[in-house]
């Protein structure tokens, strides 16, 4: 019996400190993890999403144009994989939300914000209206992924390539603008057609003088005419 009673006044001194301490604070005992991932985390964030891989709290949601994988909605990603050009497109840039405001990533663009990256290399964006058909609508405009515009192509709807705010673009009115395009995008020469009747056949030129000094007169009387219009006091 006194053996039994010593062997369990020892049993007592050992165990005694282990319980010592409130349960909640016992090494035994399972905690969640408060570590954050991020910061501060608002929209395109999964603020209670445990990220196994990076061992924390917290993923951003990515737009489905964003990933190399392509999918239909946005997805969750780990924040080891948002630099991961095998995970994400190199055009886009995770730090910044999209147009919607639920997912990150946008096309990178210039500082000016009227180009934006494509494939490597930055292409202008067009202002709405400007294209006959575009690949993708930003929220300033729209691009082509493919071939660019040239001179010509915006000629045909009455465009020049001039900047326009975020995006390129400015009509000119074909019936008081003639657009000459020479090698680069932006045209050569703009002339402006102030009414004067020309012709650039030689059956039409002056046969005389008085038949030059009565084509004269005409062309004053429709300068006098235009100035009127164009330049009021």
């Amino acid at each position: 019996m006194t053996k039994f009673y010593i062997f369990s006044l020892l049993a007592l001194t050992y165990i005694t400190p282990v319980f010592s301490a409130p349960w909640w604070e016992q090494l035994t005992v399972c905690r969640m993890d408060t570590t954050k991932c991020y910061n501060s985390m608002g929209a395109g964030y999964d603020s209670e999403m445990w990220d196994a891989d990076a061992k924390c709290r917290g993923m951003k949601y990515i737009c489905p144009d964003a990933l190399v994988q392509q999918t239909t909605t946005a997805t969750l990603i780990s924040r080891n994989d948002v630099d991961d050009k095998t995970v994400i497109k190199s055009d886009y840039d995770t730090e910044l939300l999209s147009d919607s405001g639920d997912c990150f990533g946008r096309r990178k663009m210039n500082k000016a914000g009227n180009q934006v990256m494509v494939n490597g290399q930055y292409v202008n964006v067009y202002c709405n209206g400007v294209l006959n058909k575009s690949d993708e609508i930003l929220e300033n405009g729209e691009i082509v992924y493919g071939t660019q515009p040239t001179c010509e192509t915006l000629k045909r709807n009455g465009f020049i390539a001039t900047e326009n705010g975020k995006c390129f673009g400015k009509y000119y009115d074909e019936s008081e603008h003639y657009i000459e395009c020479g090698q680069g995008l932006k045209p050569e020469r703009i002339i402006v057609l102030n009414g004067a009747q020309y012709s650039t056949t030689i059956s039409d030129a002056p046969k005389t003088s008085a038949d030059a000094e009565k084509l004269f007169k005409q062309m004053q009387s429709v300068s006098k005419s235009q100035k009127t219009q164009y330049f009021k006091k």
